[in-house]
């Protein structure tokens, strides 16, 4: 415990951070945006930029959004019907969050990336340029994967899973320090002989039994889990940064987080 706090120590000196909303804390079971989750954490990232913290939001939610309003059941396989719900769903996440974010005297920016745009210098430039220029605003940036132009290669790749490599690469390219994925988990667990399982506080490497110890997402509103976390932690720790995976649903999560409290899983970034 007491070792867990004194890594969390680190969080004292961030400055940029980058917070990663997975689909299932965004959205109701339907696909239905959640209002009241939305606002509360908005609220607390209003919260860290009046702290002085630059704010960069990767948003899950528009493929789930789109599908409630379609009449969805299930998260679609076919690319074409995939594009369409996120092309209807990313309006409505769009003008929720531009609602929520206004009411609480915040501005922000919707920026639309695929990984497609990280392999291309001018595109990865201008995209560098406007993100910083945006933060340097007090703007807040909601970036999304631009699911209507990914091809084929890019969704067929699960392991690319639920933004959170797209998370990880804004990171590098924005040399944040901070990495917060949010899920409806608090943090990686480990099961024990008796079936129970406990919360391991801190990693100070992601190694093969760490994989082991995760399963693949079976929801049908996301194409991410825990494994896709893990790989995003991982690459950015390479890089010199921190991430911790915690429960997005856990009320105060992020401000818990940036106070430096006990809350989810905190890996730690390469040589520290």
């Amino acid at each position: 415990m007491k070792k867990s706090l004194k890594y969390r120590e680190i969080i004292q000196d961030v400055r940029r951070v980058v917070v990663k909303i997975g689909t299932r804390v965004l959205a109701q079971k339907s696909g239905r945006p959640d209002v009241r989750c939305m606002r509360n954490l908005a609220k607390q990232m209003a919260e860290m930029q009046r702290n002085g913290h630059e704010v960069i939001v990767v948003t899950s939610g528009a493929v789930g959004a789109g599908m409630e309003a379609l009449g969805m059941d299930k998260r679609p396989t076919k690319l074409p019907d995939l594009q369409m719900a996120a092309a209807v769903g990313q309006t409505k996440l769009m003008s929720r969050y531009d609602e929520i974010f206004s009411a609480l005297g915040c501005k922000i920016g919707q920026v639309l990336l695929t990984h497609d745009d990280f392999q291309h210098k001018i595109r990865l430039t201008n995209a560098r340029r406007t993100l910083e220029n945006l933060v340097r605003n007090k703007v807040i940036p909601i970036i999304n994967e631009n699911d209507v132009v990914a091809d084929e290669e890019i969704k067929a790749d699960l392991a690319l899973g639920d933004n959170d490599l797209l998370a990880s690469l804004l990171v590098k390219l924005l040399r944040a320090d901070l990495l917060i994925m949010l899920s409806t988990v608090d943090g990686i667990r480990q099961f024990e002989q008796s079936g129970r399982s406990k919360r391991i506080r801190y990693l100070e490497c992601i190694t093969p039994k760490t994989y082991s110890m995760v399963t693949a997402s079976k929801s049908h509103l996301s194409k991410g889990g825990m494994t896709s976390k893990l790989n995003a932690a991982r690459s950015v720790a390479k890089a010199g940064c921190t991430a911790i995976i915690a429960n997005g649903r856990q009320p105060g999560v992020l401000s818990r987080v940036m106070n430096g409290e006990d809350v989810g899983t905190i890996i730690l970034a390469s040589g520290l």
